[in-house]
């Protein structure tokens, strides 16, 4: 009796929240408060994730030398271990395919496997960072929420996208970046195909960014340091294209790498829990002789801008962060490669310009983030948005030049296949 009297009392709620608004004169509606619940909740998720990631992270940075052989190999282990008996949590394929062709729902159930392997396989020096995860979570959220308040169709698809964005301002500080990633990721086209999402998103995004500044006190401000850029002429555009064509060809080999990578991992009919172990034990070698190389690039690219490391060096760093990233995707392990793409741009910038000194620095840096970025993920206007915020390179222009270079020049197939439309799949 008391369980149905609970029952009609929440419906009783629900109902009062379906009414429309009477002799409301603004714009303004319920439905703004969901949004903002939601980036208010996605926040305080992204802010609490990053708190406890940082903390492992401390305890697993002690491991070094020889020791992160057997640290990452067993963090492999472990995170397969979570994978194989709680759930698979799936990819970002896997995100992008349910909001297009599942009429936008995200499945909850799968957060804990998510948030738990992909806090052993960041923390401990995995090539992926938190991105992807915190996309997932709070993506999933977006459609708890929807379900909750009985949304269908298109508001449900636009809530769980701007519990998406909500994520990925938290960690990227970048609330209209970060909302247009949302949009875009789905599609290798356009992006106004998913337009009705693009207010949600923004109002979830700027929601999440304040809470998660406030706990985790990022965002405020460029997270790289580079040197104030004085556009010096309308070459600095045609640059701008030379080095988005070289971060694009690094592209190519990033993708032919990963796809490399998963053919033999395909090929080990194992347990996930030995492909992660397998995939940690390389991660491990790798670390071991090229310690930069370990993590996903949030503070190792402030380290590579400030070191004088001759070209030699650049070199191997940029071909095994490269097999680092593809094994650490391929392998099994958790997490998102944007950022550590970036990392590999900065690589590719700093041999460019010890190359041909002449070309700034700060306009390789961005201009090759965001061409090899974009030949990836197929995110050109938020790609250009969010390495403003990240850098504070202030000159649009330029990167926007990089970024639509690394996008006309993707392979015709997206990294990313559920990009495509099922029309095309089976060509």
């Amino acid at each position: 009796m008391a369980s149905f009297k609970r029952k009609k009392k929440h419906l009783r709620y629900i109902n009062l929240l379906d009414q429309p608004v009477k002799f409301n004169p603004f714009v303004f509606s319920r439905a703004f408060l969901l949004w903002t619940l939601l980036g208010l909740v996605g926040g305080i998720v992204a802010g609490v994730y990053w708190i406890i990631l940082e903390h492992l992270t401390h305890i697993l940075h002690f491991f070094n030398g020889w020791q992160v052989i057997p640290v990452m190999a067993l963090s492999g282990l472990l995170a397969g271990l979570i994978i194989y008996f709680i759930g698979d949590p799936g990819e970002i394929h896997l995100i992008v395919n349910n909001i297009k062709f599942n009429k936008g729902k995200l499945d909850p159930k799968n957060n804990p496997s998510m948030i738990l392997s992909s806090l052993l396989c960041v923390a401990s020096g995995g090539s992926l960072g938190p991105e992807a995860p915190l996309v997932q979570v709070t993506g999933s959220m977006g459609t708890w929420f929807g379900k909750i308040f009985r949304l269908k169709g298109e508001e449900l698809r636009s809530m769980s996208i701007a519990g998406m964005a909500s994520g990925f301002t938290a960690l990227f500080g970048a609330p209209l970046g970060g909302s247009l990633f949302s949009l875009e990721i789905l599609t290798h086209k356009h992006a106004l195909e998913y337009y009705k999402a693009i207010i949600p998103a923004l109002v979830s995004s700027c929601f999440s960014y304040i809470v998660f500044a406030a706990i985790a006190h990022l965002g405020f401000g460029p997270i790289w340091e580079l040197h104030s850029y004085n556009i010096e002429g309308i070459f600095d555009f045609g640059y701008a294209i030379l080095l988005g064509l070289c971060a694009t060809v690094i592209g190519w080999v990033f993708i032919y790498c990963t796809k490399t990578c998963k053919f033999f991992f395909e090929k080990i009919t194992l347990p996930i829990y030995v492909k992660t172990a397998i995939g940690g034990l390389c991660l491990g070698i790798i670390a071991y002789f090229l310690p930069i190389t370990r993590y996903f690039g949030h503070h190792e690219i402030n380290q590579l801008l400030t070191l004088d490391s001759p070209l030699y060096y650049l070199g191997i760093i940029l071909i095994f962060k490269i097999l680092a990233i593809a094994i650490t995707v391929t392998s099994g392990w958790r997490g998102g490669f944007i950022i550590p793409l970036f990392f590999v741009g900065t690589t590719l910038a700093l041999i460019i310009h010890k190359m041909f000194p002449f070309i700034d620095l700060s306009l390789a840096v961005v201009s090759c983030m965001a061409a090899i970025n974009v030949c990836v993920t197929r995110t050109p206007m938020s790609t250009t948005i969010l390495l403003t915020t990240l850098t504070g390179f202030s000159f649009f222009i330029p990167i926007l030049f990089a970024s639509l270079t690394g996008y006309f020049l993707a392979p015709r197939i997206p990294f990313i296949h559920s990009q495509m439309d099922k029309k095309h799949e089976n060509h």
